[in-house]
């Protein structure tokens, strides 16, 4: 055989193997992920515990220490949204009867000039969400620090707000991040239930 077919022949089989060991490797570390990754994406673990004390639409405080303890969905809606934000709603409310029992959810508004306390208990309603959803209302000033916290852009003039759902953890920890374009049931509710069993076994 010419060396320059057996040199050719040999390093084609080294990079075959090389390739084939990198998709051993990866699918190997993919399937450790698997066993205890969350579905959406992991948040730094270096963000402060998120504060807010402001009204809901029935006029109740909403404050995020009372719900230590527990995995809260927080996600940024604003009423008048006819895409983005009933896609997201639905998902949730579908979480939700997933799980077969319902955890905190709070609805930031991004739009404080439209969101009233009427509107926002109309949208709860008209998304089957009444009773499980609250909002947080408050004017830009207010909701700033609560969008900046979150890495939020609201609702303005020729732009689009952020659409992103949180997942607390019982510490009040951002832990998991969902856009609303891979947002689903399925993950969410996998992800609260991993939450759940994390809290029960540290506890």
């Amino acid at each position: 055989m010419a060396p320059r077919l057996l040199l050719a022949l040999i390093v084609t089989g080294i990079l075959a193997l090389t390739a084939i060991a990198a998709l051993l490797l990866f699918a190997a570390g993919d399937r450790a992920a698997g066993g205890s990754a969350f579905s959406g994406a992991t948040r730094p673990p270096d963000i402060p515990p998120a504060r807010f004390d402001l009204p809901d639409e029935r006029g109740r405080m909403v404050r995020l220490s009372a719900l230590r303890g527990k995995p809260v969905v927080v996600t940024f809606l604003y009423t008048t949204c006819e895409d983005t934000c009933p896609l997201t709603a639905a998902q949730i409310r579908g979480a939700l009867d997933e799980l077969g029992h319902d955890v905190p959810v709070i609805a930031v508004s991004v739009d404080p000039a439209n969101d009233t306390p009427a509107s926002a208990r109309s949208y709860s309603f008209k998304q089957k969400l009444n009773g499980r959803m609250r909002w947080v209302l408050g004017d830009a000033g207010e909701l700033q620090r609560i969008w900046r916290a979150y890495g939020v852009q609201p609702q303005g003039e020729g732009r689009e707000h952020s659409a992103s759902t949180v997942l607390l953890d019982g510490a009040g920890r951002q832990r998991v991040g969902f856009a609303t374009d891979v947002l689903t049931s399925s993950g969410l509710a996998h992800d609260i239930a991993a939450l759940e069993r994390e809290q029960t076994s540290g506890s």
